[in-house]
């Protein structure tokens, strides 16, 4: 720490890097304990599938890839229930360069953020799931192919969309704090809303397999995630407006 207070930046490297361990061995840890279901959260991960393909068969094309298979589970397991932990010291790490006031605002944050994870995965499982499974096998269908899914290839493509959407489902949070610290405002927002649409379905088109529907099923959440943020941020400038017409 310097005589004027601020940490230097070798003390902030520091920091991050003990902050990002802490996190890793919390993800480590939650993933043993999910190893021991990983049976159980397989045939839940699979469920979409079960459901919305008529008869579909998964194999196995390695003799390692059940264990393999279970091995990601469970890390996908870690990480998720790790989430709010992680949040936690994410929040620890930036809380310093708060004001006073705003330091208190731990727990509303660690809320707010697994609240938005964990619905932005729920949305992911429950509503786009089924539904681009429900176009693939449709596809399957028209060519008169009977799908054989590899495990890993499968693990890989719902492990990827459900953390893919518990991510850009915190862009709520992210606006707060960006708002908060004067970053950005609700008329940036509002004044970059054409070129964002934009960019959400080529963002989209990034972050999901390559069809329309999955696409689609991202970008209009995000789309809704950005009018959130506009009145967020909007709702985080009044009190700055008020004190600062209280203080002419």
């Amino acid at each position: 720490m310097s005589e004027t207070g601020e940490m230097p930046l070798t003390g902030h490297l520091e920091e991050l890097r003990n902050r990002l361990v802490r996190a890793v061995i919390a993800v480590f840890v939650l993933s043993i304990v999910c190893f021991m279901f990983s049976e159980q959260l397989f045939a839940f991960l699979t469920e979409p599938l079960r459901a919305n393909f008529e008869k579909p068969q998964l194999i196995g094309t390695g003799v390692a890839e059940g264990f393999i298979v279970k091995l990601k589970v469970a890390l996908v397991g870690g990480i998720i229930f790790a989430a709010p932990y992680c949040f936690l010291e994410a929040w620890r790490f930036i809380s310093p360069g708060l004001y006073e006031d705003e330091r208190s605002l731990a727990f509303p944050f660690v809320a707010a953020s697994s609240f938005f994870f964990f619905v932005g995965i729920s949305f992911c499982f429950f509503v786009v799931l089924p539904f681009a499974f429900q176009f693939f096998e449709s596809q399957f269908l028209s060519i008169e192919v009977t799908p054989t899914i590899r495990i890993g290839e499968y693990l890989s493509f719902v492990t990827k969309l459900l953390l893919v959407f518990g991510v850009v489902f915190e862009l709520p949070v992210g606006t707060f704090f960006l708002a908060r610290l004067g970053l950005i405002s609700s008329k940036f927002l509002i004044e970059k809303a054409q070129v964002s649409v934009v960019g959400i379905f080529i963002v989209a088109a990034i972050l999901t397999p390559p069809d329309v529907a999955t696409q689609v099923l991202l970008a209009l959440p995000l789309i809704f995630l950005y009018g959130l943020c506009i009145m967020i941020a909007r709702a985080v400038e009044r009190p700055k407006e008020s004190d600062q017409s209280k203080s002419k």
